[in-house]
């Protein structure tokens, strides 16, 4: 099972003005990227098969696929019964500067109740990488259209899409757009809800040389500084992020993570470049999703999880379910913004209660 099922031969990116040198500058490459997450995915117990699906314009979209039989409800039906009929597949999307092999605490679980699909998002992970356009309603679309199209190619008719942080809000986006082929979205802290206030208290609190900084630093992609500290940049992941390991030490007591999160990080910047287009100062979205949720179709259901200890504002989830009481929302206690890493055991639990519960 753990084949390609359709063989791509990734290119390196075409060179980007400053990208055209920082690939020998970073001590990464397509390779190095493959080869972290494989060992990312050696804990995955459950067969799988991997492939790159192709879209349009010479794109395709990296995917994990569990698609074996739903095995834990067999098993639990008598044999004179009629076996139950297979709900609509799992559609995992993971955050900005993720990619598939993250969801590797919760990838066994979720698929022993059904048919799972792990995506990398077109222009991160081992997607390809194109160019990305200024205006974030375009980008926006485009996004939403590779994932439309991926799911034309894998023959998928409904599906229950999860989408956490980036993922979330483009998995609300995409559900805008084709509303029959959602049955049930789950948005798992996502980013891009909320406006941006007129003043926070917390941009009030920055002190005035980091708001300059990021004043600079604003026309640039938000992960630059990573792709320009060259040989340093491994152990910098590993220092700013040092609570990845700790989110993953069940499974590895090295530097498994921090090096596949580098390598996801310091390829050509694509979707990177798209995320900062569809952004304003501080990470707030220039279209936020909370001004155009109320319009996804009321007869699909919608179910928030979050963190309890993260610093995402659970409020969106909130503000929703006054106009949509049947809204789910979930709070995993103890859970940061990385909520299925965090509590793997609880955040699996939530989501199969979610699955089992639909109608």
């Amino acid at each position: 099972m753990r084949r390609m099922a359709e063989e791509v031969q990734p290119t390196e990116p075409s060179s980007w003005w400053i990208s055209s040198w920082l690939p020998s500058w970073c001590p990464t490459s397509v390779s190095k990227l493959k080869d972290a997450e494989e060992k990312m995915l050696t804990c995955v117990r459950n067969p799988f098969s991997r492939q790159y699906v192709r879209i349009s314009d010479g794109n395709y979209l990296w995917t994990l696929a569990f698609t074996s039989q739903q095995r834990s409800l067999h098993r639990a039906q008598p044999k004179h019964q009629a076996q139950p009929r297979p709900k609509p597949p799992l559609v995992l999307l993971h955050g900005f500067g993720g990619g598939l092999a993250l969801w590797v605490h919760n990838l066994d679980a979720l698929s022993d109740f059904g048919a799972v699909y792990a995506v990398d998002l077109l222009g991160f992970g081992r997607s390809s990488r194109p160019r990305f356009g200024n205006d974030p309603q375009q980008v926006e679309e485009r996004f939403v259209a590779s994932l439309e199209e991926w799911r034309e190619k894998v023959a998928l008719e409904q599906i229950v899409l999860l989408g956490h942080n980036l993922g979330g809000y483009l998995s609300a986006a995409y559900t805008l757009a084709y509303p029959h082929r959602v049955k049930h979205l789950i948005l798992v802290e996502p980013w891009g809800f909320p406006p941006r206030p007129e003043k926070t208290d917390h941009e009030s609190s920055i002190p005035v040389w980091i708001r300059a900084m990021g004043a600079v630093w604003s026309p640039f992609n938000p992960l630059a500084g990573l792709r320009l500290a060259g040989p340093l940049g491994p152990s910098l992941v590993q220092m700013i992020r040092s609570d990845f390991k700790q989110k993953y030490l069940s499974m590895f007591d090295d530097n498994t993570v921090s090096d596949y999160i580098y390598h996801l990080n310091v390829q050509t910047p694509s979707g990177e470049t798209g995320f900062r287009n569809m952004t304003i100062p501080y990470g707030w979205a220039k279209r936020p999703m909370l001004e155009r949720i109320g319009h996804i179709r009321a007869d699909i259901p919608m179910s928030f999880i979050y963190g309890s200890r993260s610093s995402i504002d659970s409020n969106s989830g909130y503000t929703i379910r006054k106009t949509r009481p049947d809204v789910e929302i979930n709070v995993i206690r103890g859970a940061g913004h990385y909520v299925f890493a965090d509590q793997p055991g609880d955040f699996n639990q939530t989501l199969l209660k979610i699955l089992a519960d639909m109608d």
